[in-house]
């Protein structure tokens, strides 16, 4: 016989699950349900839309946000504030290539070239100190064989980089992952550099690597995003991620293509689940743009480069389309830009002359319907 639940009740563990299958109002912190999230981009099939891709876009310009769509939504930065974290290490970290320098702010696809940047941060005697789950390598191509590892995973150019820059200050480097670290606490103080002396984070939860990760909404993510243009002189890591923007991301990830698009005057960073944030230097805008988009459902790096194409293309950047959907095509939901900026979003075309329109026959196909009756129903 099965005996009292180890959770249930006023029992110890019930404090780590939630009490509610239905989700319990927290005040002061919207749901997905509780928030305005809007249309971004449709695909459609022959003028019928079949997928609606949901979320939010804000554009900011120093503290202002100039332009909001889809609700101020509260979420995690995650892997997208990687920059703001190497920030606290800029000193530290000053000694390394320029390729240690962008593997640290990258949330890479595990490939020889990111593994291989990531181990050279750390001698062979501290490389155990580091914390990142085991895993595979996050695109992976053809038969896999290999076994998970931890520089494998996607986050490991940062926790190595994290261990460095830790042993440089004089920190304990044991518990690197836990908010009780400096680490936390400086990474707090990058942020209010960008939002304010008094700000405060609603909650903080665990990563999927482990390392703290603050709750922010996606203004307060744009604002600090055009805060990393304002102040890319001041270090080196704008530099690094546009010297190496394969190692950010990796072959055909979305960061990496936006940054290579550029011309130096970008650069661009995704982060779990469904956030991309981009940091430009554009003449309309002397105090920096940022704009950050949040998919609602999660991470959709299709409809994500759709919307990044269109923000970039009115702003003068040329982006390329992603890879063809299948006998559908993608459409953009003219409030993901400024309404000053919507006639130029007309010259920013989601398909290519390669890209045939498949998705209806070419003839008239109400010829072959069935003539009408008035007789009613059969």
């Amino acid at each position: 016989m099965r005996g009292p639940s180890a959770v249930g009740g006023e029992r110890p563990g019930s404090r780590i699950y939630p009490r509610s299958p239905l989700g319990e109002h927290v005040e002061g912190i919207p749901t997905g349900r509780d928030v305005e999230w809007e249309p971004l981009v449709d695909y459609r099939r022959h003028d019928v839309s079949e997928t609606t891709i949901h979320g939010a876009v804000a554009w900011a310009s120093g503290d202002r946000v100039v332009h909001s769509f889809g609700g101020n939504v509260l979420c995690y930065g995650r892997s997208m504030m990687k920059p703001f974290t190497m920030k606290v290490f800029v000193d530290a970290l000053s000694e390394c290539t320029w390729e240690q320098r962008a593997i640290s702010v990258a949330s890479h696809n595990g490939d020889t070239e990111h593994v291989r940047a990531a181990q050279s941060l750390l001698s062979p005697s501290d490389r155990g100190l580091m914390r990142t789950p085991l895993d595979v390598p996050l695109v992976q191509f053809g038969r896999q064989v290999r076994r998970p590892r931890r520089w494998y995973h996607t986050c490991s150019g940062e926790h190595a980089a994290i261990l460095r820059g830790c042993r440089a200050l004089g920190w304990e480097r044991v518990g690197y992952t836990l908010p009780s670290h400096p680490l936390f606490a400086a990474f707090i103080g990058q942020l209010r550099r960008f939002l304010g002396a008094g700000w405060r984070p609603l909650r903080v939860a665990r990563d999927g690597c482990g390392l703290p990760t603050v709750s922010n909404t996606v203004s307060e993510l744009a604002r600090c995003f055009a805060g990393l243009a304002r102040t890319r002189d001041e270090d080196w890591i704008w530099e690094s991620m546009v010297r190496h923007p394969d190692l950010v991301g990796g072959f055909n990830r979305l960061d990496s293509t936006i940054i290579k698009a550029g011309r130096g005057q970008v650069i661009a960073k995704e982060g779990a689940d469904g956030l991309l944030g981009l940091s430009i230097v554009h003449d309309d805008y002397p105090e920096g743009l940022g704009v950050v988009v949040k998919i609602a459902h999660g991470w959709n790096p299709q409809a994500t480069w759709y919307i990044a194409r269109a923000i970039l293309g009115v702003l003068g950047f040329s982006l390329r389309n992603p890879y063809p959907l299948h006998r559908q095509k993608a459409f953009i939901v003219p409030g993901v830009v400024p309404p000053d900026r919507l006639e130029a979003l007309q010259g920013v075309p989601t398909w290519d002359e390669w890209d045939p329109d498949s998705d209806r026959w070419y003839w008239d196909w109400e010829q072959y319907l069935p003539e009408t009756s008035d007789e009613g129903d059969p």
